[in-house]
């Protein structure tokens, strides 16, 4: 049972299907961006076929490596729950592949280079003009318009062409490392970031459809990260320049406890007064100019020295449970390992079993939500290349 603007708005009977079930998705992904749009669709229900060109996605033989074989944890992650169909469009063959799963698809996500795109019959006017009915979502670096729409973009690029790099490291990371230049984010944030605004993006477009037809949807990752990070915009407008020299909590933030790292914030006065009561009551903490939330600002570097001290006596764990007691917003810096092995994690399911194609079975990611009607599946499958040959158009 689809979610969609023809389904009766009724709660699903016992055994529904996820929500888009029934929805088909075609898929052509160079990028993580890209990818990870068509990766959380089809954890959502939706059928979706890489159409891969000859020798398969770039993210095929892309790091990090889940083992010594060069199997690509990157495309284990992303590639899970969808099928392969190679769709090589220097051939006939393979343009004829692609409009087969087009005549029958209700979404198109394509990043292929807005240059290249009209060679391959992909662009806009063409595919609108073949498919009328399809909701063509592009995703590309800077969008499919305006004076960088031809601009090739990697993770480096987009992280600092949206303003995140400028503020990075920050707090206690730059304190400790002042000559550091700016930096990105580990892995693939960006991508992640356009993806799933392309997500989001596509599924309005499909649900106007059946009233407004099928329409190009235009997504920039940079746009999507701009977004992420407009606070950063905002305070501009307000005069305040953010660097990360001196992008900061002017009292807390990072601080190292006795055994590993915890953030902590305190942004309200009732956040402050709590913060207080989780350090005993110091004297220091009970100066009366202190109750100023301007004060605080003025001397945030000698009230983190009395928080350090602290943390410093403190284990991680002792300190975030009784901050969260106290109502303090606190948590701990976890390792990969913790939060795999985590309670919490296990309880909700956060790990899926992946079926790879050589028959083994790997623990991967799920998406970020659940459905409390139609639960989202225990195990999926990661395609070998090409496995939907010779299959009959349905």
């Amino acid at each position: 049972m689809p979610l969609h603007p023809s389904s009766a708005n009724q709660p699903p009977p016992a055994g529904a299907s996820l929500p888009l079930a029934g929805c088909r998705v075609v898929e052509r992904a160079r990028t993580v961006a890209a990818a990870y749009a068509g990766r959380l669709l089809a954890s959502m229900g939706a059928q979706v076929v890489m159409a891969e060109p000859a020798g398969g996605s770039p993210l095929r033989a892309a790091p990090p490596w889940l083992d010594d074989g060069g199997t690509s944890a990157l495309f284990v992650h992303l590639g899970a729950g969808k099928r392969s169909l190679v769709c090589d469009l220097a051939s006939e063959g393979g343009r004829a592949s692609l409009e087969a799963e087009l005549a029958r698809a209700d979404i198109l996500i394509d990043d292929t280079p807005l240059r290249a795109r009209a060679a391959l019959g992909l662009d806009a006017d063409a595919v609108a003009a073949r498919h009328p009915h399809l909701v063509h979502v592009s995703v590309l670096p800077f969008g499919a318009s305006g004076p960088k729409a031809d601009w090739d973009g990697e993770e480096v690029n987009l992280l600092h062409a949206s303003g995140e790099g400028f503020l990075l490291p920050n707090g206690l990371s730059h304190e400790l490392f002042p000559d550091r230049p700016p930096l990105k984010i580990y892995g693939h944030f960006a991508g992640y970031q356009g993806g799933a605004m392309a997500t989001m993006a596509a599924l309005a477009a499909w649900w106007t459809q059946p009233v407004t037809g099928g329409q190009f949807v235009d997504v920039s990752v940079q746009d999507a990260n701009l977004c992420v990070g407009s606070f950063a915009l905002q305070r501009l407008g307000d005069g305040s320049l953010e660097h990360r020299a001196t992008r900061s909590f002017r009292y807390g933030g990072v601080f190292q406890a006795a055994d590993g790292y915890l953030e902590l914030l305190t942004l309200e006065d009732r956040q402050w007064h709590a913060l207080v009561e989780m350090l005993d009551r110091p004297a220091w903490a009970l100066e009366p100019a202190l109750a100023d939330p301007l004060e605080r600002s003025r001397r945030g570097d000698e009230i983190n020295g009395h928080i350090r001290a602290w943390m410093a006596r403190h284990a991680v764990d002792d300190i975030v449970r009784r901050a969260q007691s106290l109502g303090v917003p606190a948590g701990k810096y976890r390792t990969p390992a913790e939060v795999a092995a985590g309670a919490h994690e296990r309880e909700r399911g956060l790990f899926a079993q992946a079926q790879l194609a050589d028959g083994r079975a790997v623990p991967v990611l799920r998406v970020p939500f659940q459905f409390r009607c139609t639960p989202l599946a225990d195990q999926v499958s990661v395609p070998a290349l090409d496995e939907m040959a010779g299959e009959a158009a349905a």
